[in-house]
């Protein structure tokens, strides 16, 4: 099935959307309530709620454009238990209080495009909105002991700093620090392409 011309296909979200799903056969809760933050085009999570029948997704994202793309795709792969896409600034303080009791979030090639700050901010708030034993997936690139894992991550690093020398890759330490001092007790495996996806649970 082609998708209506409101659904944008991002060529890197396909690339990856097999290893993500099997990433989260292995830790998804069979039910409960999902939120995926900054869902972009909208094509992946369609395929999360359609594998994940038990749990109940709500995609978001910040830039409220991509909303058409998010709902066209949910024309494409149809899923009953998708809810209507929303606004939401991850970086945000106090999200988490109008949306809590997540049993998972899940994040996409996220915090390599934002500052160190809102990063910290994302993952504090993502912790609030997780109900106790709630896990939080984490997939991207990150430097390991500050250093890139290939010469491609290492380019495409200095060029997100190039264009803003707020953001670029975060390092796998630091981002396991973050998750601890915010009670998620994490964990971390390997993913193609040099990326990973951490899982963090709430304890």
């Amino acid at each position: 099935m082609s998708a209506p011309k409101a659904a944008r296909v991002a060529p890197a979200a396909q690339r990856n959307l097999v290893p993500i799903l099997q990433s989260l056969q292995r830790h998804a809760p069979a039910q409960g309530n999902a939120l995926e933050i900054a869902s972009g085009s909208g094509q992946q999570i369609v395929h999360f709620a359609a594998a994940h029948p038990g749990i109940i997704w709500q995609a978001s994202d910040i830039d409220s454009d991509n909303l058409d793309s998010i709902a066209a795709w949910s024309n494409v792969v149809p899923a009953l238990n998708l809810l209507s896409p929303i606004v939401l600034d991850a970086a945000h303080s106090g999200w988490a209080n109008d949306y809590s009791g997540f049993s998972l979030i899940i994040m996409v090639n996220l915090l390599h495009l934002v500052s160190q700050p809102a990063a910290t901010a994302i993952v504090k708030e993502c912790s609030k909105a997780l109900m106790s034993d709630g896990r939080l997936m984490v997939y991207g690139p990150f430097l390991r002991g500050g250093r890139s894992t290939s010469q491609g991550d290492a380019e495409f690093d200095a060029a997100l700093r190039a264009r803003n020398t707020g953001i670029g890759y975060k390092d796998l330490g630091w981002t396991l620090s973050e998750m601890a001092a915010n009670g998620l007790q994490a964990r971390f495996e390997d993913m193609p392409s040099n990326n990973l996806m951490l899982i963090g649970q709430k304890t």
